[in-house]
């Protein structure tokens, strides 16, 4: 039986490079009042038991997915991608909340037929991509979006650690963040469900008011979930 106090969370990270962001991820979902699982390729767990699900940062997806001819042998996950995919096929009625962080909000643009942009740098001519995990980044929260009410802010600062991010929309998704240089950098289901990417690592942002509302706002769609 599910709890009704601390409704369950899981966590979807990298095998080899994710014990860090999964530390921060389970503090941030415990501070907002749930529980945490990990979950991937070689911790699986019926989708069932879940009450909503974070799908976390790391590793490029494979090229091939999203119809890309970029020739990719290194820095993919095939087996990550493939356990997120179906994963998601038991999230996307939008009864249970979502959110993709980095990679995760790519996953989900995927996931619904979108498309990625295989390098920043080549998409936006003169823009680098920039990898730090402080707050450099300054990103403008549209009005209207569920991302904004999350967050209770209109803009605010991020980080940034990608060199990826979302070209065509996948379907029934719209942008809801962007930066400066008109890069998307979040994304969110048009209707009433709690589905939610943002292109940066909350996470890291422990002592960022509006960047853990993000965290209690999931706890709280997941907490509705129950009742």
């Amino acid at each position: 039986m599910k709890s009704r106090k601390r409704p369950l969370i899981g966590i979807s990270t990298s095998a080899n490079s994710g014990v860090i962001p999964l530390f921060f991820h389970r503090l941030a979902v415990w501070r907002a009042g749930g529980r945490s699982v990990r979950l991937g390729p070689g911790c699986p767990l019926a989708p069932e038991a879940l009450d909503g699900v974070i799908i976390g940062g790391g590793s490029d997806l494979a090229p091939t997915l999203y119809g890309s001819e970029v020739a990719l042998e290194e820095g993919i996950d095939p087996e990550r991608d493939a356990f997120e995919l179906a994963l998601l096929d038991h999230f996307r009625d939008g009864r249970r909340p979502v959110l993709g962080i980095c990679r995760g909000a790519q996953m989900l643009n995927v996931y619904f037929g979108g498309t990625l942009h295989s390098e920043i740098s080549e998409a936006y001519p003169g823009v680098r991509a920039r990898r730090t995990p402080l707050p450099v980044k300054r990103v403008e929260i549209d009005a209207g979006s569920r991302l904004r009410d999350m967050l209770g802010v209109s803009w605010c600062r991020v980080n940034s650690i990608h060199h990826q991010s979302v070209d065509r929309l996948g379907d029934g998704l719209r942008v809801s963040a962007r930066d400066r240089r008109d890069i998307v950098q979040g994304i969110e289901s048009t209707s009433s469900a709690v589905l939610i990417g943002v292109q940066w690592h909350p996470e890291f942002l422990i002592f960022n008011r509006s960047q853990q509302r993000l965290y209690r706002a999931l706890i709280r769609a997941a907490a509705d979930g129950l009742s």
